[in-house]
């Protein structure tokens, strides 16, 4: 993952504003470049070296006065660039070389069209004007702000921007903005028709189709890897890559030192698959000397995103510490598309629709936004094959009706699509869920109730509850994450929209507490 910055204003210059940029160094350890494009025009770059290594590679990319920052994977850029050859000159093998050019032909058209997961910043020597876009469903991360003379200013992390601007807010996904204005150019979440296709039909084409979006998501000019958690999703992921690659992958778990529930499952897949596996343990004071930081890079106080990315921000540590891993391939947005426990509760086929559609057009606030700042913050970059935008617009037009639990066992389509693949045990492909934070270890999740409870009287919560009149904290651990929370983003609570909870107006889903644990079918998950 990289990190770009890029602002127009007479009042701030590079010097001003470098020792914000420098927050989120770690997204791009490998070269830095802050520079004036223009007259009181400034774009920066933080750069992790993933296609292209070389110094050709580095960022900006400029064509005649034009210039781009760029923090994006452009899947399928090769045969764009040899088109495009005929009429440009290239001096790198980067991906993002190519969206100049394309800037050139397409201009802001060019968004709809990119197989991509992008977040830019443009400078456009025609117009004079910054235009910056993020992708569909917002993979990779901006923000943006007012600086005091009134001119906006992007940037990949909130934390660039907290003492920049007043109010710090994230970049809409699938949206450009230009001449002043954001401008929607897709939501993937939208369906026009629904497919009338088979079981079988629907089946072939999941597989087909996620097969594509991991296989695209292998090329790169540096060591790969693959988190495995032993769950459904990151394991096909895994087995599916092996199966392409032809060759030992290396795959990470993580799990608590007393009660590991993933590790036992990660194993069985790594085995079966014959990755080269790591295992990497934490204890519950690992997850608590490392709380500030986490809530510090997420720049969130919500309960689920906090404590999802507490394993995973430490797997991603040791990955940086001990190898030299720098792609990671995951299983994120599955549920969003699929299914979560709570969606078995789900009253109506519409009523399932219209949550999965809530939760692909929310999740920058929340598994994504864990998922980039965890890999990132640790030099790594992360890459989400069930976010491959073919893939996501093909499951969201299956009739929910086929999608919603009638089968006695979540994620039904998906798990029956790589039925006949034999690429993992029958006891993974048929594994009921269990959400990562729970399958770290009971423990983790525990202790940090324990560690809430004794930190905070009840007085105390009382008392300190009251100063949030937005998504006041309801319980003593969510009131511990947002005063950390408040610490590094004092007065920006607004950022986020809500606490991530089940559908609390679907019957059987009327719960305090967003673990899957407390809702009544969780039965043998996470065990």
């Amino acid at each position: 993952m990289c990190s770009i910055i890029g602002f127009s204003s007479a009042v701030y210059s590079s010097d001003d504003v470098r020792p914000f940029f420098e927050r989120s160094g770690m997204r791009g350890p490998d070269a830095e470049a802050f520079r004036s494009v223009a007259d009181n025009v400034y774009l920066g770059f933080n750069r992790l070296a993933i296609m292209d290594p070389r110094e050709a590679g580095m960022q900006p990319f400029n064509l005649d006065n034009d210039s781009l920052v760029c923090n994006g994977e452009i899947y399928g850029f090769r045969p764009v660039k040899k088109q495009l050859e005929a009429k440009y000159s290239f001096i790198s093998h980067s991906d993002c070389e190519v969206l100049l050019p394309l800037w050139k032909e397409k201009r802001e058209a060019m968004f709809a069209d990119l197989d991509a997961e992008f977040a830019l910043i443009l400078w456009d020597s025609k117009t004079r004007r910054l235009v910056a876009a993020r992708d569909p469903i917002g993979i990779r991360p901006l923000f943006y702000g007012y600086l005091s003379d009134g001119n906006i200013i992007f940037a990949s992390e909130a934390r660039c921007l907290v003492g920049l601007c007043k109010t710090i807010t994230a970049f809409p996904p699938g949206h450009y903005y230009m001449d002043g204005k954001f401008v929607q150019y897709a939501d993937p979440a939208a369906v026009q028709s629904y497919s009338t296709e088979d079981l079988d039909t629907v089946c072939s084409k999941i597989r087909g189709k996620l097969i594509k979006g991991i296989e695209k998501r292998l090329d790169a000019d540096v060591p790969l890897g693959f988190l495995l958690s032993g769950g459904l999703d990151s394991s096909l992921v895994c087995a599916v890559s092996a199966g392409i690659l032809g060759r030992k992958i290396r795959t990470f778990a993580i799990g608590m030192d007393t009660d590991p529930i993933d590790l036992g499952y990660a194993r069985q897949v790594a085995d079966y698959i014959g990755s080269d596996h790591m295992e990497v343990r934490m204890t519950i004071q690992d997850v608590l000397d490392n709380l500030d930081t986490v809530i510090s890079i997420l720049g969130t106080w919500d309960i689920t995103t906090i404590r999802a990315s507490m394993g995973m921000y430490l797997c991603c540590k040791a990955i940086h510490e001990k190898t030299d891993i720098k792609v990671l391939l995951t299983g994120e947005i599955s549920d969003e598309l699929f299914g979560y426990k709570y969606t078995d509760f789900a009253p109506s086929a519409a009523a399932f629709q219209e949550e999965a559609q809530k939760r692909i057009r929310e999740l920058y606030f929340y598994d994504v936004l864990r998922a980039d700042r965890c890999i990132s913050d640790n030099s790594l970059e992360g890459r989400v094959p069930f976010g491959d935008l073919d893939f996501v617009r093909y499951v969201m037009s299956i009739d929910p009706a086929m999608k919603m639990n009638t089968y006695n066992m979540g994620k039904y389509l998906l798990r029956k699509a790589f039925e006949k693949d034999r690429i993992l045990p029958e006891s993974i492909l048929w594994r009921q869920k269990a959400a990562f934070s729970d399958a770290v270890g009971h423990s983790m999740v525990d202790g940090l109730k324990e560690y809430a409870e004794k930190y905070y009287s009840d007085a105390d919560f009382e008392r300190l509850s009251r100063k949030y009149e937005y998504r006041r904290p309801f319980t003593k651990e969510s009131l511990l994450y947002r005063e950390i929370f408040e610490k590094h983003y004092p007065g920006q609570d607004r950022m986020i929209p809500d606490y991530w909870m089940p559908n609390k107006s679907w019957k059987g889903c009327d719960v305090n507490d967003p673990s899957a644990r407390v809702l009544s079918n969780y039965g043998a998950s996470g065990v």
